[in-house]
């Protein structure tokens, strides 16, 4: 069966999506911003740290190693969760799983070029921005935004097949 076009209930369904998706990355910001300050803290040996109480808490006794494992596993959780977001979305405005592999690949494809401008920031320091800006991409609401402007085209082209 297919469910192509954007009904009321596709609309509805979409706005449940997105609205997922920009309360994860909210979540994901204050993590990140306070498991960030609870790092420096450590790493630093500061009087006091900037982070929550509650991530104090949650952090207390660890070491950087573990800080940044955490970090790091946060980051992977961050890219899966809007990976799964963007398969839901496309399967709500084409009406199939057929993109599911594309979804896949495109953040398998800017993961890897992440993780390679991260190496490659040894010898050309700017590399490293590039890189956290990549990676950032794949763990905001941003290619959702991909996902819609495909959906507008594809209506707009129906003969095109992905």
């Amino acid at each position: 069966m297919s469910r192509t076009g954007i009904h009321w209930g596709r609309r509805t369904e979409t706005a449940l999506v997105l609205t997922a998706a920009v309360v994860y990355g909210s979540w994901r910001e204050f993590a990140f911003i306070n498991l960030n300050y609870q790092i420096d803290h450590v790493a630093h040996h500061t009087p006091f740290s900037y982070a929550h109480s509650m991530v104090q808490g949650w952090t207390r006794g660890m070491d950087v190693q573990t800080l940044l494992a955490i970090k790091w596993g946060l980051a992977f959780l961050s890219m899966a969760v809007m990976a799964g977001l963007c398969v839901v979305l496309a399967r709500i405005l084409f009406g199939t799983w057929r993109h599911l592999r594309y979804i896949l690949i495109g953040f398998a494809v800017f993961a890897l070029l992440s993780l390679a401008m991260h190496f490659l920031a040894r010898w050309a320091a700017p590399f490293e921005l590039v890189s956290v800006r990549l990676s950032h991409m794949l763990q905001y609401p941003v290619p959702l935004l991909f996902v819609l402007i495909a959906s507008w085209n594809w209506k707009r082209n129906p003969g095109i097949d992905a």
